[in-house]
């Protein structure tokens, strides 16, 4: 791994200005600048989601309806809640930590925890969308259908999250 977290083939080690293998040529520092820039834009578009979301779940407990529901829907209603958290937590762990280690030179490295409280952040939001799609769903529709149409929802999600990211690399990291 390169200083900036990246592996050795991402950097110019000759130091020769020869381009990298995607045809930038960028510092080390200027590297950490981009991909920190490009990291904020993603969390920006996912706490956006996340704060709609768990405001709403903060609601909920205040409606009248609430106090009707049974014994597991309000279960499912306080994981969501602490998932949801969870989730905000993540999200903005990245922007604490760049915070407190500012002007310490470290950005590759914040940049490299960043991103993995970013993917944290987005496991905690598929955890977080599944179980409020749960509690929607078992207190709309109160049928046996509600656990298939939430594992289709969810194998839609990691297929578009995960699974299509992953194909991607498998598949274009074998050119190399």
């Amino acid at each position: 791994m390169s200083e900036n977290g990246a592996s050795g083939s991402d950097s110019d080690p000759s130091g020769t200005g020869e381009p990298e293998r995607d045809g930038r040529h960028e510092s080390p520092a200027q590297r950490a600048d981009r991909r920190w820039s490009e990291l904020l834009q993603e969390v920006r578009v996912t706490q956006t989601g996340v704060q709609i979301l768990f405001g709403f779940l903060l609601t909920v407990a205040f409606t009248p309806r609430f106090a009707t529901l049974g014994g597991t829907d309000r279960v499912i209603y306080v994981v969501t809640v602490v998932l949801g958290a969870a989730t905000t937590g993540a999200l903005v762990g990245p922007v604490a930590f760049h915070r407190i280690v500012s002007g310490h030179r470290l950005k590759a490295q914040t940049v490299a925890w960043a991103a993995r409280l970013t993917l944290v952040g987005v496991v905690l939001l598929l955890a977080t969308v599944t179980s409020a799609l749960l509690l929607i769903l078992r207190i709309a529709l109160h049928n046996a259908a509600v656990p298939w149409v939430v594992a289709g929802v969810v194998a839609w999600l990691v297929l578009c999250w995960f699974g299509l990211p992953g194909w991607a690399l498998h598949r274009y990291e074998r050119r190399k």
